[in-house]
């Protein structure tokens, strides 16, 4: 009896020992599996973007990039707490593999699966377009290619073309008439193509029925319009004294005058800078030298505001005929009825430019 007890006894010792290696090793388990749940939940679902940087909330990925490049480009933008976790993150998605160029917004405590996902889906955010008081179809151009993924040449190509601008009843002359200086909402990886698309259907939203009426009334069309306000804001920037200017020229288109515009000398030389027109300029042999070629020139000599071409719409009813810019350079003019009181005031603004030595 008592051997069989010690017998019981010993196997309850064991079983009881052996219970606890169980327990022991079950909860070891549970932990291990919470750790590494925990650390595959943080690096996928937690926050690891915390925005320090402001001015770099937005993430350029380039046609040309790898992984490696996304990567160490997001980095640099110190906004990324743990970019080793991303890394890894991205690497399980096949982003290397699915990378697509855009400009992505890094939100503040957004996740390492919201950035991937974003990323390969190319979920851009959207970018706020904005040109104004630009010249020249080459200036808007670079502007283009400075906001833009888009290059300089991708753009100049078409708006340079005859053939491709035929889509939009313009040509090479014409062609920036078609840009209203504003902001618009775009994607930075917008194609040249897309882009003058978007501007013809924003052109066509500005000319509106009332701005078609008013054209059809001063007898031009929509791109005479633009010519001509490009012209009228190259002469003032007042804009209280733009109708003034406007009704002018076209007391001289309607009487058959040449307009005589010095903007448009200026351009036809290439030299906006002149601040004294001589006679050299004048004899420069350019259908955009409105003191040789009768009417308005091919095209605008610049990209004119919204309010000059409606200053071009709504211009004023006189009988100016002749202006010179004011003796007291506040971008002002003087205007005149008659030829004799143009010299009059010709002869103040002459004189004050020798006074000033200006040549």
């Amino acid at each position: 009896m008592l051997i069989n007890e010690k017998t019981q006894m010993v196997k309850k010792k064991k079983k009881s020992g052996v219970g606890k290696i169980v327990t022991i090793l079950v909860v070891l388990l549970v932990v291990v599996v919470g750790i590494v749940g925990y650390i595959a939940y943080s690096s996928t679902m937690l926050p690891n973007i915390y925005i320090n940087n402001d001015k770099a909330r937005f993430l350029y990925v380039y046609p040309t990039d790898n992984f490696d490049k996304v990567v160490a480009r997001l980095d640099s933008t110190g906004n990324v707490k743990d970019i080793a976790s991303f890394k890894k993150i991205a690497e399980y998605q096949d982003y290397p593999s699915n990378i697509v160029p855009g400009r992505y917004e890094l939100v503040n405590q957004m996740s390492n699966v919201q950035l991937v996902n974003n990323l390969k889906k190319g979920r851009q955010a959207p970018m706020n377009l904005t040109f104004n008081n630009i010249r020249t179809k080459e200036q808007l151009c670079k502007r283009f290619d400075e906001a833009l993924m888009l290059t300089y040449d991708d753009i100049y190509s078409l708006l340079n073309s005859d053939d491709a601008m035929a889509k939009y009843n313009l040509n090479s002359k014409t062609s920036v008439a078609m840009f209203i200086p504003n902001t618009y909402q775009v994607y930075w990886t917008i194609s040249a193509q897309d882009l003058l698309d978007k501007m013809k259907k924003e052109y066509d939203k500005f000319w509106n029925e009332d701005r078609i009426k008013k054209c059809a009334d001063a007898n031009l069309t929509q791109v005479e319009v633009s010519t001509l306000a490009a012209i009228v804001e190259e002469e003032t920037k007042s804009v209280k004294e733009q109708p003034i200017v406007a009704g002018l020229y076209l007391n001289r288109l309607h009487k058959g005058m040449l307009l005589q515009a010095d903007p448009t000398v200026k351009f036809a030389v290439g030299d906006f800078s002149i601040r004294r027109i001589r006679g050299a300029h004048l004899e420069v042999d350019s259908p955009y030298n409105t003191y040789k070629y009768e009417g308005l020139p091919p095209g605008p000599i610049r990209i004119p505001s919204m309010n000059a071409i409606d200053a071009v719409l709504n211009y004023d009813h006189h009988d100016y005929i002749y202006m010179c810019a004011s003796e007291r350079f506040d971008g002002t003019h003087n205007f005149a009825k008659s030829f004799d009181d143009h010299q009059e005031n010709a002869k103040k603004y002459h004189k004050a430019l020798n006074r000033r030595r200006i040549r």
